[in-house]
């Protein structure tokens, strides 16, 4: 590995190549600094009718941001168009509070060491969530899609960034805004310790990440139907920006590193530029551009290491780099499925024997059986073909069993003494009876709902 690690901050000006390769060369860090983020996304709506609350409407998102201060969280404020102040976000021990693009309520759960810490901070937060909603008459969904929402009975959040991505989604796919406006999703973040170590991991990760959105499925219904996928909200992905989503096939190719992705970064077009508290439309244009000066809302100027963060940040492939790698193919789902997620990962990733026996698993697939698992799975879940033979619900049991042994290597236990190794409980379930909770939804639909959706609010809430 080349030095690139020369001291720079956020408001560096970018002078080089190595500046761009540095941010992510900074994020390596010996197995015992290595931590787990996790993030999760939940619909919000009115508990008396299921309406999507919009941010300023008496009770609505502002209100509930502004409750969960009581808990400890500090404002994050950002002016709008109209040159007023608006809360948009919450910072605290637990990480971060932010709204996705119609309300979606999201935590960005602080790096801690252990799932068992993952876990309790999510039920903090939910509690939390549930008592600032229950006076405001608010109730919180935990699906990967909404069941019941056209676009147009969703409201939009007062971010700057959000009105330059909404105005851009159509210009590059068909379902960016269903994308912005209508899903939730469950994610992963997690350390390397080499770039080696990050190529192994990112390509474990990137094989499996089907896998992982077999086992999450949960979004079968569009607008109060079946929409014929068990994961719609991962279906939506591959019609949103193929510029800056997908599989990533660079990743499994000889010589990929950081160097690599710096290339595939580059290639990205770009969203906007944040400057003195505004986002300027940057949106189409090329990162290339702005580091020879010639971006045009900003000639002659170049950009930052915060802007080349921002910029990393508005790419969403599967697996996504920044300074450590994010687990991106998991709807949103009931409480034990964000304590699950990251068991699964941590336990493939965490430990050397576990990664080593899941690189087995997935090393000798080609191109076009990553293709084909990204293709399938949306509809299919574990019931698609998996290239070792047999269905993803027989390389879900494989896959879980080395999770489960790289969980047992771990050996974190909390006070009471239990292992890591509880939390893949509701994926050992799933893989044993290849029911995900997609499936289950459909049969209820179809049985016991006579055919009426609503009956997610009950079942599925927080």
């Amino acid at each position: 590995m080349s030095n690139h690690l020369t001291a720079f901050g956020d408001d560096t000006r970018i002078e080089s190549r190595d500046q761009l390769v540095g941010v992510f060369e900074r994020g390596c860090k010996p197995a015992a600094d290595w931590r787990i983020g996790t993030e999760h996304e939940k619909f919000v709506y009115r508990t008396a009718d299921h309406r999507a609350p919009a941010y300023d409407e008496p009770g609505g998102i502002r209100d509930l941001l502004k409750g969960m201060e009581a808990f400890g969280w500090e404002p994050v404020e950002e002016v709008g168009p109209d040159g007023t102040p608006n809360v948009i976000a919450l910072k605290g021990a637990d990480g971060a509070i932010s709204l996705e693009p119609a309300g979606q309520f999201e935590l960005s759960g602080a790096p801690l060491e252990t799932i068992h810490q993952t876990c309790a901070e999510s039920n903090r937060h939910l509690k939390q969530c549930r008592e600032v909603g229950d006076r405001l008459g608010l109730g919180f969904l935990g699906l990967g899609f909404w069941p019941d929402k056209t676009r147009a009975e969703l409201p939009v959040m007062p971010k700057g960034r959000y009105a330059i991505m909404l105005r851009h989604m159509p210009r590059v796919g068909g379902l960016g805004l269903d994308m912005m406006k209508r899903t939730c999703t469950i994610q992963t973040n997690l350390d390397y310790a080499s770039e080696a170590d990050m190529v192994k991991k990112f390509r474990v990760s990137l094989a499996l990440q089907p896998l992982a959105t077999a086992l999450f499925a949960n979004s079968p219904f569009t607008e109060g139907k079946p929409n014929g996928f068990k994961s719609f909200r991962s279906h939506i992905w591959t019609d949103t920006d193929p510029h800056r989503t997908g599989t990533l096939p660079f990743v499994f190719e000889d010589g990929f590193g950081f160097d690599r992705y710096v290339d595939y970064a580059l290639d990205v077009p770009m969203y906007f530029v944040y400057r003195d508290g505004t986002y300027i439309d940057a949106a189409g244009l090329s990162f290339r551009d702005f580091l020879a000066g010639r971006l045009a809302p900003l000639y002659g100027e170049t950009p930052t290491v915060a802007d080349w963060k921002d910029h990393l940040s508005t790419a969403f492939p599967e697996v996504r780099m920044k300074s450590y790698l994010e687990m991106r193919g998991a709807d949103g789902g009931r409480w034990d499925r964000i304590c699950a997620l990251p068991a699964l990962w941590v336990g493939l990733l965490y430990d050397g024997t576990a990664l080593a026996a899941a690189w087995d698993l997935c090393k000798g697939w080609s191109p076009a059986d990553h293709a084909r698992l990204r293709d399938e799975v949306p509809a299919m879940a574990l019931a698609a073909a998996s290239p070792n033979g047999g269905t993803l619900q027989d390389l879900a049991k494989e896959v879980l069993k080395i999770a489960d042994a790289g969980l047992a290597a771990r050996a974190r236990l909390n006070g009471a003494g239990d292992s890591e190794q509880g939390f893949l409980g509701p994926l050992h379930e799933i893989a044993s009876s290849g029911l995900t909770n997609a499936d289950r939804m459909l049969e209820a639909y179809h049985g016991r709902w006579a055919g009426d959706v609503a009956a997610v609010y009950a079942e599925e809430s927080y």
